[in-house]
C-alpha cells in the first residue's frame, strides 16, 4: 500500500466554475490530474485529498462530483476545507459517500500500518503579528481540535504504525516558527503532515522538514497537477 495525496480540485460538476480564470496552470487542470491519477494509484493504495474537494453548496450538488472521482484507482480520504460549504453533518456525509471514499473531522481512522487523523485548521499568526480577535478565536479552536484528532489516532496507532496528519490550512507560518500545531505534531510523534489550501503564481516549497517531521504541500495547482507520494 502506497500514500499519495492531492488537494484543492475544486470540482464542479453540477454547477460549472472555470479555473482557467486564475491562470494557465488550471487549463485542462482535471484531465492531468486524472491522468497521473490512473498511471500511479492502485487499488489498495490511500489518496488524501485536504480540502476544496467540491464548489457545491449541497451534499445532494457534490455527489456528482464524487461520481466523477468514483472509477479512479485508491481508496480515497477527505478532510473539510474552507470552501466545502456542502460539508455539514458528518454522520450524514459517511452515510452518503460512494463506496471507496472516507471523511475524516477531528477523529482517525487506520489504513493497514498507516494512521490518518486532520481538521481543517486556520490561518497562524505571522511572525511579528498577531491575529485579529476574530481569527484567534477560530485558531484556538482548531489547536483543540487537533488535538483531539491526534489523540484519536494515537489511541488505534500500535508500534511501527505512521501517524499522518492531514489538514487544509498550512499548520505553519511563511517563517516556519514554532506554534502550538507544530508543537503537537512533536508531542504525537506524528510521521508526515499534509494539507493545501496555498495557491498563487509564486513557486512554494512544497516539501520540507521540520523537527523532523516531513510537510507536504499538495495544493494540485502547486504540484503541477500530479499526486505526491507520501513516506
Amino acid at each position: 500500500m502506497r500514500i499519495f495525496a492531492i488537494s484543492d480540485l475544486h470540482l464542479s460538476v453540477n454547477n460549472p466554475k472555470p479555473m482557467d480564470i486564475f491562470g494557465p496552470t488550471w487549463q485542462g487542470y482535471l484531465d492531468k490530474i486524472f491522468s497521473d491519477w490512473n498511471a500511479k494509484v492502485m487499488d489498495d493504495d490511500l489518496v488524501l485529498l485536504c480540502g476544496d474537494f467540491s464548489w457545491a453548496m449541497t451534499l445532494e450538488q457534490a455527489m456528482p462530483d464524487f461520481q466523477m472521482l468514483e472509477s479512479l484507482p485508491g481508496r480515497k480520504v477527505l478532510i473539510r476545507g474552507n470552501h466545502d460549504y456542502w460539508w455539514k453533518s458528518i454522520s450524514s456525509l459517511r452515510n452518503s459517500l460512494p463506496k471507496g471514499f472516507y471523511a475524516i473531522q477531528n477523529d482517525a481512522i487506520k489504513f493497514e500500518n498507516v494512521v490518518l487523523c486532520g481538521t481543517r485548521g486556520w490561518s497562524v499568526p505571522e511572525r511579528g503579528n498577531s491575529l485579529k480577535e476574530e481569527d484567534q478565536k477560530i485558531y484556538d479552536r482548531e489547536v483543540i481540535r487537533l488535538n483531539l484528532t491526534l489523540e484519536a489516532g494515537s489511541k488505534i496507532r500500535q508500534d511501527g504504525d505512521y501517524l499522518i496528519c492531514m489538514m487544509h490550512y498550512p499548520p505553519l507560518n511563511f517563517t516556519r516558527d514554532d506554534n502550538e500545531m507544530s508543537e503537537l505534531f512533536k508531542k504525537f510523534n506524528v510521521s508526515a503532515v499534509v494539507y493545501g489550501h496555498l495557491h498563487g503564481k509564486n513557486k512554494l516549497e512544497t516539501q520540507f522538514n521540520k523537527d523532523n517531521i516531513p510537510y507536504f504541500l499538495t495544493s494540485c495547482d502547486m504540484v503541477s497537477n500530479k499526486l505526491v507520494q507520501i513516506l
